[in-house]
């Protein structure tokens, strides 16, 4: 007999007043718990069929293999493929590629192509080839965090040699752990990178803001990384990623344990395909070999030596940040949990004492910080993706020819009444403001007692993961063959929450044929029920309960961690001078980049007057720009458009722009009255020629809108220096779509 024999009439229910409004809400309470735990059948059954899949990857996209990381000298379980772009998507291959990293931190690949709106899916709609390194589930014995970046290295070189063609070298994103490997590589070979664009990835390990995001705490609180070695040892050589899943769904225990779960059951007619979509990914663990993990955890979470140069290759060179040459655009929340912005950010204070540092060294940084979004948001958000991957995508060749410097990234809505909207295409306007380390040390930064108590965790991590290897790990190891670590990996409690609940499971064989009974007969209660309200209240009141006592817990966390590893005498008994002021952490400065930097400045003085139009244009363009500290997408769309109006004559490529952008605005830094005064000689004689050019320069200035006094004032001076008369800016206007050729372009490039 049917399931639907049993239910009354449609309608039935509503004669018994209140009585019938419990019956409904039952029955419809009955309906999605059965629903509910189909779709938990079908989670199962996905999840082992991921397990068993050669290379389980999450990508919407097609890939193709490019290259195989097993087959190299120094094999590794990476690979890149190539995203075969989807129907009515075509891809320009004279620019340049995109290259997207997964992070390695538990989870399978595919996160960064989840979705069509993902980093992946707007490059791909941007017109840029794109590639993805992935990496199989479980690593080749023996292989090394180096090994795997030598053999990304090999991968950006192919992909370059791929695209001979292309106007840039590649864009590199790496996500969540990912980030740290990227900048990693870039400082060890910055010659394969064009672009660098990091997601959600921490760089600065102990940085952070008291009461919040107490995540940095974990490794002082559990003793160091001895547990880490322990956890290898019990998986026979190798880390199983589903602890690291644990520790991240730990940091939200209302969401792990309820909201999750809550929400599908709620929207139980509408949520399962996205559930499902997730679930595969978050259930697909990976492996990391013991070498691996122990890397990652001594070096970077507990020992904090990334920025601070205390990082060395095999060959014995120091990995310093600062010899990374390409731009690096850094995207953070203040709604991420597991990297807030000062451990994305912090970074910077490690190697910066102030912005013409920076600058020194060649560098452009780009960050943007969101105000809500979470870790996991970063990457598969579909509303980030169109709006901040979005704008990061279409506005790279931008960021690349940005003055080196410190930026955030700032997004404005396009309206119709947006001042030379028509420029840009998509719903945003992205503008690049220039910064200060202030705005850096607001978004939160360590004091000096809290330095000392992260260097004191790291101290004492090293006793405690020594007394590990001396007396507790060859017993350990004796007593775990490979079969047993199978079988604790086998019986970890994330993996039983699929297995248990999956086909392999006699008690769930009727909750198909009744799901689909319930799906035929579906009766959802009405959205005014008050035993739903009530439901809903009681949910509320959960996670209320639950978040207490997170909070709750993150406080004595904290309040723990600051008396035990704040303590002068354990500061002192593991070598910390607990009235030390300086910083643990810092990046060393050399007398040879002082040299080069004099260098390179005595250099820059004696090119003041050398040049021409073009050296003119850019010098008078930098000189008005200053005044504000931004550059506009709309600006550079002006200039791009009057490039493209040239006739034929052929123009400056994407790397001469950036060098001639670079060098003028180094030179208004240097002295900045010797280089403005030098303009006219690099002007033409002929007045037509100056005028048109001046017009040139006038379009891109009202690109963006109404000049600030201060702006004014410069280009008043700068119409002087071209000798004509001296005139406002006229209204600003948007520049039109097929700008007629002027001389002054030409001769500009």
């Amino acid at each position: 007999m049917r399931y639907s024999s049993y239910l009354p009439a449609a309608g039935f229910a509503a004669q018994f007043g209140p009585a019938g409004l419990a019956f409904d809400y039952a029955l419809d309470a009955a309906q999605r718990s059965v629903l509910f735990w189909d779709v938990m059948r079908k989670r199962g059954n996905q999840y082992r069929a991921h397990a068993e899949a050669t290379a389980p990857h999450v990508l919407s996209f097609t890939p193709e293999i490019v290259l195989d990381g097993r087959t190299l000298e120094r094999p590794v379980n990476y690979a890149l493929v190539r995203i075969v772009p989807p129907d009515g998507i075509e891809v320009d291959q004279t620019r340049r590629p995109f290259v997207v990293v997964d992070p390695r931190a538990g989870h399978g690949p595919g996160i960064g192509g989840f979705k069509a709106d993902s980093e992946i899916g707007v490059a791909l709609r941007a017109g840029h080839p794109c590639y993805f390194i992935g990496f199989l589930p479980q690593p080749v014995p023996g292989q090394t965090i180096e090994d795997i970046a030598r053999a990304e290295a090999i991968f950006l070189e192919k992909v370059i040699s791929l695209h001979p063609q292309a106007d840039a070298k590649p864009c590199v994103i790496g996500n969540c752990q990912a980030g740290w490997a990227v900048m990693m590589l870039a400082a060890m070979r910055p010659e394969l990178f064009g672009s660098i664009i990091i997601a959600g990835a921490p760089l600065s390990y102990w940085a952070g803001e008291r009461g919040k995001y107490p995540m940095r705490y974990t490794g002082g609180l559990l003793g160091g990384s001895w547990l880490t070695a322990l956890t290898s040892d019990l998986g026979h050589g190798q880390f199983d990623g589903a602890w690291l899943v644990q520790n991240f769904e730990n940091q939200n225990p209302a969401n792990t344990l309820w909201t999750k779960q809550y929400n599908l059951y709620s929207k139980i007619d509408t949520e399962a395909p996205r559930y499902l979509g997730f679930e595969e990914w978050w259930g697909g663990h990976v492996n990391l070999n013991a070498e691996e993990i122990q890397f990652i955890v001594d070096e970077l979470f507990v020992g904090n030596n990334l920025a601070a140069g205390r990082i060395e290759a095999s060959n014995g060179e120091a990995i310093d940040l600062r010899n990374i040459r390409a731009p690096i655009v850094v995207f953070c929340s203040k709604g991420d949990n597991i990297t807030p912005p000062a451990q994305a950010l912090g970074w910077i204070l490690d190697l910066y004492d102030d912005v013409n540092e920076i600058r020194s060294h060649g560098q452009t940084i780009v960050y943007t910080v969101h105000e809500t979004i979470g870790h996991l948001g970063i990457f598969v958000s579909a509303s980030v993706a169109r709006k901040e991957h979005g704008e990061f995508s279409s506005n790279i060749d931008l960021i690349d020819a940005l003055p080196p410097g410190l930026y955030e990234a700032i997004f404005e809505a396009k309206t119709d009444e947006t001042i030379g909207g028509d420029l840009v295409e998509g719903d945003w306007i992205m503008r690049c403001e220039a910064r200060t380390l202030d705005d850096i040390r607001a978004l939160g930064c360590n004091s000096a007692e809290d330095d000392r108590r992260f260097a004191t965790v790291a101290k004492v991590s090293e006793i405690n993961l020594s007394l590990y290897r001396t007396f507790l790990q060859p017993v350990v190891r004796a007593m775990m063959p490979e079969w047993a670590a199978d079988r604790l990996r086998e019986t970890h409690p994330l993996r039983l929450q699929y297995e248990l609940f999956s086909d392999v499971n006699p008690l769930m064989a009727p909750i198909a044929d009744l799901a689909v009974d319930v799906t035929d007969e579906r009766r959802p209660v009405a959205a005014d029920n008050p035993f739903l309200a009530l439901e809903q209240a009681f949910s509320r009141q959960i996670v209320a309960g639950l978040d207490a006592w997170r909070e709750g817990m993150e406080a004595l966390s904290e309040a723990t961690f600051l008396s035990v590893y704040g303590s002068p005498l354990l500061q002192a008994a593991v070598g910390i001078d607990p009235s030390d002021t300086k910083p643990h952490r810092r990046a060393s400065k050399t007398g040879l980049h002082r040299q080069v930097l004099r260098t390179k400045v005595e250099e820059l003085k004696a090119q003041i007057g050398n040049g021409g139009l073009r050296e003119g244009l850019a010098r008078s363009l930098l000189y008005v720009a200053m005044a504000s500290g931004a550059a506009d997408e709309r600006g550079f769309a002006a200039i791009r458009r009057m490039r493209s109006a040239e006739n034929g004559m052929p123009a400056m490529t994407l790397s001469e722009f950036k060098a001639l952008i670079r060098d003028q605005f180094l030179m208004l830094l240097i002295d900045e009255e010797a280089a403005v005064n030098a303009i006219p000689g690099l002007l033409p004689a002929e007045e037509d020629v100056r005028r048109e050019a001046l017009s040139s320069l006038q379009q891109v200035l009202n690109a963006r809108g109404p000049l600030s006094e201060e702006a004014e004032r410069r280009w008043q001076r700068i119409v002087g220096l071209f000798d004509l008369l001296s005139e406002p800016l006229a209204e600003p206007a948007s520049p039109p779509k097929k700008p007629t050729p002027v001389k002054a372009v030409r001769r500009a490039n």
